[in-house]
């Protein structure tokens, strides 16, 4: 019996233990609204809208994707011989990148061995299975990344991690060993645009952007910014607004991102000057004089100081990436930060993309993202018996959509928000593994967990770490105000021994956040540290069960 089906069966009993001990605490149903909805807006209860996220906005379901197809098999890719596939498979991209116009790269059902990088470095490509399931395609890899040739695209991220001597130290298991390049970033499937810097790690490599305009002025949670020195912006571009720290330890954009809470920001806030420390990807609607306005609410205030400015940002459109599954052999895990590279998806550089019904097994990480914006990664199952870094997690990307992800192996971050991740959504997400929702330092702020489900056993003192804050301290606090929990469904094992409510705690530099609806088959008491908002703790959410969905709704309405 595998991983998975060992917890399907065991939650079941939970669910069968459930119909006979009626006496379990039941969420008390409430007919109101959150007052959060309806309260008239202020600092105090102020609540993003987090609606735009995923593909086109979400203004568009996922398309039926229609092109010329190129079977891979044509190009000597055969499912099912136990051969490596790879020079048949870069072949078969060769072909698919030369058609003009909409192309589909048709994989065969069966399994297919790859041991090298494929790289989708073009716009209106989509690459497609015969399905998830038994009776579909295989992608089998059978060596992780670290055998092959080191990418030149991690070129930075090598020299970083050499330079600083990044390296994994656990005395207590005698492990003193160098950090991987494939810790967080790298796949087998790799989107990108060759030559374009994905990550800044290092000062001197930081590029001199293409500016097409100056901006002075912006309201949080507004759509028009002030500009000038406009260089050829016009309506339909999609560029990246970006906002810096270029006064140091003491800068206004340090105070204004965190809104004044009882956090030490890390020092990473005011070394890099050259980085942005804010940035978003946005679509320009519509020019007025000095007066642009943007598809999407700004997620802070702009100020003269914050030298922001309007910068070009390339990236590729309309990337596909669906129906099949990929397996890596079940090896032993050594530690944290030294994973070999059995990852399955990179996504860099896209915007309005997607990524769907897709299963990975025994990864170190299942899907990673960069510098991408308006994505939905939707009907995604990471399992196996391998521990992951990762499942699918946002890293530096903005308005991405990840809903119905499906955890059923242990991870160390099964869920998380990372490095400049704003306004993305994890919705309908179940985690049946050791579950944590981690939001991981640097910068990241106004991201959703919306209408998650996780499923564990209460440690002896009846509580349980749902709430994580990784990432270094360099970059801390953990995450930005407004980050936002939306309908928790807490799911405990032996809920009939529990007499007490279960404390659910983790978060100590976390400002601001808003967590509105814990609840599930017991009792709970959320602690999350510093100045939460709490609302409809242990109350049903039936009337508006996704944040996103009423926000979605009312918005197109």
């Amino acid at each position: 019996m595998t991983f998975k089906n060992q917890h399907i069966g065991k939650y079941r009993n939970i669910y069968g233990i459930f119909t006979l001990f009626l006496f379990i605490p039941l969420p008390s149903i409430s007919q109101e609204l959150p007052k959060i909805l309806n309260q008239q807006k202020s600092s105090a209860n102020y609540l993003p809208d987090f609606s735009y996220a995923g593909y086109h906005f979400s203004e568009k379901k996922l398309p039926d994707f229609q092109g010329k197809i190129v079977n891979a098999t044509d190009y000597g890719v055969k499912a099912n011989d136990d051969l490596d596939d790879s020079k048949a498979l870069l072949k078969a991209i060769k072909a698919a990148n030369s058609v003009e116009g909409n192309v589909i790269l048709q994989l065969p059902a069966g399994r297919i061995i790859l041991s090298d990088i494929l790289y989708i470095e073009r716009s209106n490509f989509v690459l497609r299975g015969a399905g998830s399931g038994e009776n579909g395609t295989e992608i089998y890899c059978p060596r992780p990344m670290m055998y092959l040739k080191d990418p030149e695209a991690l070129a930075e991220l090598r020299e970083y991690l050499t330079t600083f001597d990044k390296r994994q130290r656990e005395k207590e298991n005698n492990i003193d060993l160098p950090f991987s390049q494939y810790a967080w970033s790298g796949g087998f499937i790799w989107t990108q645009i060759p030559n374009e810097r994905v990550k800044s790690y290092l000062d001197k490599y930081e590029p001199t952007p293409t500016v097409l305009a100056k901006v002075s002025h912006g309201t949080m949670g507004e759509h028009t910014i002030t500009v000038s020195d406009v260089n050829g912006l016009k309506a339909g571009d999609v560029v990246e607004l970006e906002l810096f720290n270029k006064d140091g330890e003491n800068g206004e954009i340090i105070k204004d991102l965190y809104k004044g809470a009882n956090v030490k920001p890390g020092s990473h806030h005011w070394q890099f000057p050259k980085l942005p420390i804010v940035r978003q990807q946005v679509e320009i609607t519509k020019i007025s004089g000095s007066k642009v306005t943007l598809k999407t609410p700004l997620t802070i205030s702009i100020k003269p100081a914050y030298q922001a400015q309007l910068a070009e940002w390339k990236h590729l459109n309309e990337v596909g990436i669906e129906n099949l599954r990929f397996t890596f052999p079940d090896i032993p895990r050594v530690a944290h930060h030294v994973e070999p590279g059995n990852n399955g998806i990179f996504l860099t550089r896209v915007f309005n993309s997607w990524v769907k019904n897709v299963v990975i097994t025994n990864a170190d990480s299942g899907i990673l993202a960069e510098e991408i914006a308006n994505v939905t990664i939707q009907d995604i199952v990471t399992d196996g018996n391998h521990m992951a870094h990762y499942t699918v997690t946002l890293g530096g990307v903005h308005n991405v959509l990840v809903q119905n992800l499906k955890v059923y192996n242990k991870a160390v971050h099964p869920l998380s928000f990372n490095t400049f991740a704003t306004k993305n959504v994890y919705k309908d997400c179940e985690v049946f593994a050791d579950p944590v929702l981690d939001q991981h330092s640097g910068a990241n702020h106004q991201n959703l967990f919306d209408h998650i489900t996780v499923h564990f056993s209460p440690d002896q003192k009846n509580s349980y770490a749902l709430f994580g804050g990784g990432g270094a301290d360099y970059w801390k606090p953990s995450h930005g105000p407004y980050s936002t929990f939306w309908n928790l469904n807490v799911q405990v094992s032996n809920p009939e021994e529990i007499t007490k409510p279960v404390l659910l705690y983790g978060m100590k530099d976390g400002p601001f956040a808003r967590i509105i609806g814990v609840n599930g088959n017991a009792k709970f008491e959320v602690k999350y540290e510093p100045d939460p908002y709490i609302e409809f703790l242990n109350q049903s959410m039936e009337k508006v069960p996704s944040l996103y969905d009423y926000q979605l709704q009312k918005r197109l309405k």
